[in-house]
């Protein structure tokens, strides 16, 4: 439970800290996640893959950048950071990890329409 309410607080400080930024871009299109599988494989940044970690993978935004998605199904919201390429399905505009997806509701379904609000300095 200790955990439980450390990963919330880090969670919450991540979504105000994204929040205080201005939104330079809006996307909107299909998410999916990545299969909790991968867990532990190398990313495109050199990052491990962390399931629980509150991360995507996106064609063409740089590593590092914050973007909340919105699971259009729902309205529920987190804010991730980029740290890897792709999706490598067409039609499809991020990846999200699996922590990412679960808390947006979107993990049941495996992939769902979003909109993407990308964050810049």
């Amino acid at each position: 439970m200790r955990n439980y309410r450390f990963y919330m607080l880090l969670v919450a400080l991540l979504s105000f800290g994204a929040l205080a930024q201005t939104v330079v871009e809006v996307q909107e299109g299909e998410a999916a996640y990545y299969s909790d599988k991968l867990d532990g494989n190398k990313t495109a940044s050199g990052e491990p893959y962390d399931k629980n970690a509150m991360t995507a993978a996106h064609r063409k935004l740089p590593f590092g950048t914050k973007v909340k998605v919105t699971y259009l199904e729902n309205g529920n919201s987190v804010v991730v950071v980029i740290n890897d390429r792709g999706p490598h399905t067409k039609g499809r505009i991020i990846d999200l990890s699996g922590a990412a997806a679960d808390q947006l509701g979107l993990k049941k379904a495996g992939h769902g329409m979003v909109k993407l609000e990308i964050y810049g300095d």
